[in-house]
């Protein structure tokens, strides 16, 4: 105790970090009641509902925590299908595989009992065949500026990682395949990225060494729950986010698209997508799934969509924000690529200081 005040300095400590749940938490009851009752008077923090008025904020110095929510949507440009899409998803791609339904590839359940369907897309997909896209280095420039506070992912492309986010920067919230464990509770073994690689790559099925039960890759499957990080951190982030991020994802599968709601009620949201997501309808909206973005309504006051490809909305920002000078600083491969979309010149000592 403290010898002047009394206090449990424990007591205190618990008080401090339960108070971003709290504020969560208020801010959630705050937006169902006004919504409900037609109170309140949010904030507009955009001059304009366009990317042109994210840009303006986002120069004003005022924003200082982005967080970044993607989908499949932003690795399609590197060869990886998305999941959805009507003739060029996954899920419409897997007659192959001889499946009961598409989803079933990813169903616990089937997966315990037929895992050869999983490891053969596993191999067609698995990590370190595919480079970073425009949007994956756009992130990580949104990091090197000192904006970006987490990039909530879906993806299990772990192309995240190869851009240059590191583990505090990145919530992999449906899973990673850099490691892998043993699916027997009585075991639990963890294996390694190479591990698993070279057991994927040699036809065979990954087998314990311990037990000789599966071994499954730490990616969340139908039926399995999300990490415990991932809802630790939203507790943290999304009640200090001051601009929120969507890019890639039709925000249809929860708990992952509920997070758009979870951002105050004057957080300004910015869809980069190639089709409108996350407009709930007003019951599902009022009960915190979905988000209830509002593109269109005249009550609209804080949601942009931009509706274009994940790399072609991300160039755009990056014009906007005149940032396209610091894509020069990332690989080669992406520089050629990103030069044959720039007006600028092409090599590194035609561009002014950076820092100037």
């Amino acid at each position: 105790y403290c010898v002047l005040c009394r206090n449990n300095p424990t007591t205190a400590v618990k008080r401090k970090l339960q108070e971003p749940q709290r504020v969560c938490e208020m801010d959630f009851l705050r937006n169902l009641f006004s919504s409900t009752l037609g109170l309140g008077s949010p904030d507009k923090v955009l001059d304009e509902l366009t990317l042109e008025g994210v840009a303006q904020y986002i120069k004003s110095g005022k924003c200082k925590n982005i967080l970044c929510m993607v989908g499949a949507g932003i690795s399609t440009s590197a060869g990886i299908p998305d999941f959805r899409s009507p003739g060029t998803g996954l899920y419409a791609n897997l007659q192959k595989y001889n499946l009961p339904y598409p989803e079933a590839i990813f169903q616990i359940d089937y997966f315990k009992k037929h895992p050869e369907p999983f490891f053969a897309l596993a191999r067609e997909l698995y990590p370190g065949q595919f480079k970073p896209t425009v949007c994956h280095y756009f992130i990580k420039l949104l990091k090197d500026k000192g904006l970006l506070r987490r990039c909530y992912s879906q993806n299990i492309d772990t192309l995240e990682r190869v851009a240059g986010l590191e583990g505090d920067d990145l919530i992999e919230a449906h899973g990673t395949f850099y490691t892998s464990h043993c699916v027997s509770f009585c075991c639990r073994a963890e294996y390694n990225l190479d591990w698993m690689k070279e057991k994927i790559f040699s036809d065979d099925i990954p087998k314990c060494d311990k037990c000789n039960s599966l071994v499954k890759p730490d990616i969340v499957f139908f039926g399995e729950n999300l990490p415990v990080r991932f809802f630790t951190s939203m507790k943290m982030d999304f009640p200090r986010c001051d601009l929120l991020i969507v890019m890639g994802t039709s925000l249809q599968v929860q708990p992952f698209a509920g997070l758009v709601g979870r951002v105050s009620k004057s957080c300004p949201r910015l869809l980069i997508n190639m089709e409108k997501a996350g407009q709930a309808d007003p019951l599902l909206g009022l009960l915190g799934f979905g988000g209830g973005m509002d593109f269109d309504s005249d009550k609209a006051y804080r949601d942009v969509a931009h509706i274009s490809t994940c790399d072609d909305g991300c160039l755009a920002l990056a014009d906007l924000l005149g940032w396209k000078v610091l894509f020069l600083l990332f690989p080669r491969p992406f520089n050629l690529f990103y030069s044959k979309l720039s007006p600028y010149p092409a090599t590194q000592t035609e561009f002014p200081d950076i820092n100037a």
